[in-house]
């Protein structure tokens, strides 16, 4: 009983954690289809359905949306960025068996274990904002094609620039992540190298026997029978 009691708070947390990670990554995928739903109901729609996005309703419909379209959003991450990161893991695992087994072996160290799944936790993270700020930068510049604005052209390509370069980021931070990741993870479960051997000490007795007269240099030799 006592150990259940001690192993459901880490289980709660993890378990917290995911979620909120998977509803901070599906809030910017719902802002993403807001604002394609705005492009295509055009702006007449757009403003009869504005007063029903305050109710409470609307909030409970708008946390589970986000939810589910984060998880699909974070396995299409995932799929995207498979081959590379394969690549990645590659420099310090020669297979997955062998990445496999080094997870395993992690565990047997909780406080390392906490900080490889914290580390884990802001890579997902950074993998879905890559693709959702691809998805937000198209969907706002379809939305503005939609809208009329004055100097159009100057903030459609302003809005481009920085949705890229904020993509890229986003990228470059889950590369990061995810090689500093599989590093430390090898460096913190491969078993040290072996010591070079101490050469092995003579025995006693035969310390004694090459002490002995018969062994130094011009000692007679002893007669024989």
């Amino acid at each position: 009983m006592t150990n259940s009691a001690q192993s459901e708070p880490p289980a709660l947390a993890a378990a917290t954690a995911m979620f909120i990670e998977v509803l901070v990554v599906g809030i910017g995928t719902l802002t993403a289809a807001v604002l394609l739903l705005i492009s295509l109901i055009g702006s007449a729609n757009t403003t009869k359905l504005a007063p029903m996005a305050g109710s409470s309703l609307a909030t409970g419909v708008s946390l589970a949306a986000a939810y589910a379209l984060g998880i699909l959003l974070d396995r299409a991450a995932d799929t995207t960025l498979t081959p590379h990161r394969r690549r990645l893991r590659s420099r310090y695992f020669t297979s997955s068996a062998a990445y496999a087994q080094a997870r395993l072996r992690l565990t047997d160290f909780p406080a390392l274990a906490a900080r490889a799944d914290y580390a884990r936790s802001r890579m997902r993270i950074c993998r879905g904002w890559f693709l959702n700020t691809l998805a937000l930068t198209l969907t706002a510049d379809l939305a503005m094609l939609r809208y009329p604005l004055e100097h159009r052209p100057l903030i459609l390509g302003g809005t481009t620039i920085l949705g890229a370069a904020t993509s890229l980021g986003f990228f470059h931070a889950w590369r990061a992540l995810t090689l500093t990741g599989y590093r430390k993870l090898a460096e913190q479960t491969t078993p040290p190298a072996d010591a070079t051997p101490v050469p092995a000490q003579p025995h006693a007795g035969t310390a004694h026997r090459t002490s002995t007269t018969e062994d130094r240099p011009g000692a007679p030799e002893p007669v024989r029978a």
